[in-house]
């Protein structure tokens, strides 16, 4: 099973106290990379047959893994050419040097892997209470919403958000979060993760900040489509199930109105939610809902990056359904990359193993996988 765990909450909440402490040479590293451009290699756009099929589902699945040192298990399986990418937590950074020496030993494993790109490697660095590396950017997308100049300020903040992840040899950053909250106090209002109730300035501070982040060479992700700022304050969905109702004309003209914005900003990949929308499909969460991902996200906003899940492990999907279902479910859906985010290697393995699986005996059509891959394969090309 794929309960989450008790501090699942805070996951994506929270700063890491255990990295506060570093917060002055993290910034230095960061503004090493002031100048970072991203690098934009050529890679052939087809299917990858020199990969095997475990090696081709492995380019969909971000692995994660528990404390301070990723375990061989990850080592091995990112040298055999398995893993897209790692995702790092509060609980992974004790220190800038100590990351930035795990993130060597990451590449170092992928050096002698068959895929010759680099790894995909991310965190969550919003911004105020929601960051994992310590430092900027400082502000809290409402602090930045509410500035006298918003769209500076944001720009102001993915520029720093980049060259903090980049200063420690990270490439995607799961920001910014373009959410459009309703009340005071509700979930992404909380903790201060939404700029605004006006769609309009959470559409030109997302803008801002994807374009100036993406410029340090590393990639933003908007997030979450296709939009949670209707939650209540109780409406977890690394909890629990989540339905929002609002009409298709709000929940258009709300909601989705920021990721036309960051989609004109060439944002590099878009994050689902786990919450159902009745206006859309009642009966999937929107990460297994083809009609929230293909429909409204391709064909009715035009995006044609990455698509990548929240926590795999979320209690917003049926408890009766384990991490290979769950992998299956939301790549048959659309969603490009899986993330795997429980802490616990064995769980991108077990995504791994599934979709090796459903590819081989035809339940994952290998066109639509194969297309998956290319995605992903841009965009480690335009991190590397």
């Amino acid at each position: 099973m794929d309960a989450p765990r008790t501090s699942s909450l805070r996951r994506r909440t929270l700063l890491a106290a255990a990295g506060a402490a570093v917060a002055t040479a993290s910034a230095a590293t960061g503004a090493q990379r002031a100048d970072a451009q991203p690098r934009h290699r050529h890679h052939p756009a087809h299917h990858r047959p020199d990969l095997t099929s475990r090696q081709q589902a492995g380019q969909r699945v971000v692995y994660s893994y528990p404390g301070l040192t990723p375990p061989a298990a990850l080592l091995d399986a990112i040298a055999a050419g398995e893993v897209a990418g790692v995702i790092f937590f509060g609980e992974n950074i004790s220190s800038d040097s100590q990351i930035t020496s795990v993130i060597g030993q990451l590449n170092k494993a992928n050096a002698s892997s068959p895929v010759k790109l680099p790894l995909l490697l991310m965190t969550d660095q919003e911004g105020g209470e929601v960051r994992r590396l310590p430092g900027a950017p400082v502000s809290s997308e409402k602090q930045i919403g509410a500035a006298g100049d918003p769209a500076g300020a944001a720009s102001t903040a993915g520029t720093q958000a980049g060259q903090n992840l980049a200063g420690v040899g990270m490439n995607v950053n799961l920001a910014p979060v373009l959410d459009v909250y309703r009340t005071a106090g509700n979930f992404i209002d909380e903790y201060q993760r939404s700029y605004s109730m006006d769609p309009a300035v959470v559409s030109s501070c997302g803008h801002a900040f994807i374009e100036a982040q993406q410029k340090t060479g590393v990639a933003a992700t908007a997030k979450h489509f296709p939009g949670l700022g209707a939650a209540a304050t109780a409406q977890n969905t690394d909890e629990g199930p989540v339905t929002l109702t609002q009409s298709l004309s709000e929940l258009r003209s709300v909601d989705e109105a920021p990721y036309t914005a960051a989609v004109c900003a060439g944002v590099k990949l878009v994050m689902c939610s786990w919450a159902v929308y009745t206006a859309l499909d009642s009966g999937h969460p929107a990460g297994l809902s083809s009609v929230v991902v293909q429909r409204e996200l391709r064909q009715r906003l035009g995006f044609t990056g990455v698509t990548i899940t929240d926590a795999l492990e979320a209690g917003a999907i049926d408890p009766s359904y384990d991490t290979g279902t769950r992998a299956v479910l939301a790549a048959s859906a659309g969603m490009d990359l899986l993330l795997c985010s429980a802490r616990d290697a064995s769980q991108g393995a077990d995504a791994v193993s599934a979709l090796e699986s459903a590819l081989e005996s035809g339940q994952l059509p290998s066109a639509a996988f194969g297309a998956a891959v290319q995605r992903v394969t841009a965009l480690r090309g335009w991190v590397g």
